[in-house]
């Protein structure tokens, strides 16, 4: 089975104020560690990352990025379905896919691995604590929906119809997205 990976990572980070994937956590790039946690499973291939908002800057400031395929997501303004749809078409022919956000740099290997061991199932997702988080795993039946999705609500209308199976990682990770200066600060 391929499994692919798919790191979310083209919006402006309006709430944040700047470019957050270069934001500077412990002096590294946010993206970066998306990008190294998805490269350290060994599993996922290929790994393509989404770019949007200031492409150039990010693809320029986040060397991790020459290890992985871009893409960038012309229309990103319309919100993550347009980067769902410009990251699944260049996944290419995978039976699922992995799809992380660039913006959760405390979410771990292991936590990608948990659920890619979750493979086979048309969804799966981490929990955390009981409550629905990223990664989430998308079987290639899911994938082929993607023109369907609009908006910034990603892959939610489709997850509602289908079986998700859960994989609890509270005790792996931190599941905090970073979306504003304040939240950057405190860790």
């Amino acid at each position: 089975m391929r499994i692919g990976g798919l790191v979310l990572a083209a919006g402006e980070g309006r709430r944040f104020g700047a470019t957050k994937q270069l934001a500077e956590l412990d002096g590294r790039p946010l993206l970066a560690y998306a990008v190294e946690h998805a490269l350290a499973v060994g599993a996922l291939d290929p790994i393509v990352v989404v770019l949007g908002h200031d492409a150039a800057a990010v693809r320029a400031g986040v060397p991790e990025l020459e290890h992985v395929d871009v893409v960038v997501a012309d229309d990103w303004l319309e919100g993550q379905s347009a980067s769902l749809r410009a990251g699944v078409a260049a996944l290419g022919d995978v039976d699922a896919a992995v799809v992380l956000l660039g913006d959760m740099p405390f979410v771990t290997p292991q936590v990608i691995a948990g659920v890619i061991g979750q493979a086979g199932h048309v969804a799966a997702r981490a929990t955390y604590d009981g409550e629905p988080g990223h990664p989430v795993l998308l079987g290639r039946q899911l994938l082929d929906r993607v023109g369907e999705l609009e908006g910034d609500a990603g892959f939610a209308p489709l997850l509602g119809h289908v079986r998700v199976t859960e994989f609890e990682a509270g005790h792996l990770a931190d599941p905090t997205d970073i979306d504003t200066r304040e939240e950057l600060a405190s860790r």
